[in-house]
């Protein structure tokens, strides 16, 4: 079994504290959300996982290796990121951009081979964007790109996938549709590590939760215990009605608290 692990991660930026003590663990075959109010710091503990942001202390290990210790292609063939926003600069068509995650699996200046291009389009047909093969990245809806984003990501095949809120710009089908990908990738022994704002999306779909709140995790385990009334309130300042619906747990904010 793999496993991404993170010890007493401590992050700062122009002199302000982003994260602090932070430790978790992303296994196999598990998806774990990481959840929290704006600004808790959630985007840069991906980048940092990724060394976009250089840690300031603590410990971040794959496999127990020293993530800074992994050769960049290896690593990459390891962990995969969506980012949010899923940001494309560049007017490639949809297929060749969904192709370049396959990269970190190939010599320079090596050209995709046949399986490449199969796993390529598998991707595509997984996140609904098969049909959108040809059409210039940079015309896309925000929606969208969000899916060939993380198609790009899958067709890596790595061991981690690091997803940044990828079902934030989507509608209601499509958002379910990635989300049941990502559970998809965890039983067939990928582990996801995933940034989600939709507290019934988490509790239903993440096997594991860590709540982040000002840079700090104020709680991690089981949705239900995670998700219980005083880190409602204490982390999201809300009061919350609860119901049941065909076995599953619905939570529905109803009042704002004091902010002070």
């Amino acid at each position: 079994m793999s496993l991404l692990s993170i010890r007493n991660l401590h992050i700062s930026l122009e002199g302000q504290k982003i994260l602090s003590d932070v430790s978790l663990d992303v296994r196999s075959g598990k998806l774990v959300g990481l959840i929290g109010p704006n600004g808790a710091g959630k985007s840069i503990l991906l980048k940092s996982i990724l060394g976009v942001i250089d840690k300031k202390d603590g410990e971040i290990t794959l496999d127990g290796k020293d993530i800074s210790d992994w050769p960049l292609m290896e690593k990459a063939r390891k962990i995969s990121y969506a980012a949010q926003g899923a940001p494309v600069h560049w007017p490639l068509t949809v297929g060749h951009l969904v192709s370049l995650g396959r990269i970190p699996h190939l010599s320079p200046w090596q050209s995709t081979t046949r399986e490449d291009q199969i796993l390529t389009l598998e991707a595509m047909k997984k996140t609904n964007v098969d049909h959108l093969s040809m059409r210039i990245t940079t015309t896309l809806s925000g929606g969208e790109r969000a899916r060939v984003m993380l198609a790009r990501a899958i067709v890596t095949g790595a061991e981690f996938l690091l997803a940044d809120e990828p079902i934030e710009s989507l509608d209601p089908y499509h958002q379910i549709q990635i989300l049941n990908i990502l559970k998809e990738l965890t039983q067939n022994g990928h582990g996801v590590l995933l940034i989600i704002h939709d507290l019934n999306f988490a509790q239903k779909y993440c096997d594991e939760l860590i709540l982040l709140d000002k840079g700090k995790v104020v709680a991690s385990g089981q949705p239900s215990d995670v998700l219980n009334d005083r880190n409602l309130q204490n982390t999201y300042r809300i009061k919350a009605s609860r119901f049941l619906k065909d076995g599953n747990s619905f939570i529905i904010a109803d009042e704002l608290l004091n902010s002070d």
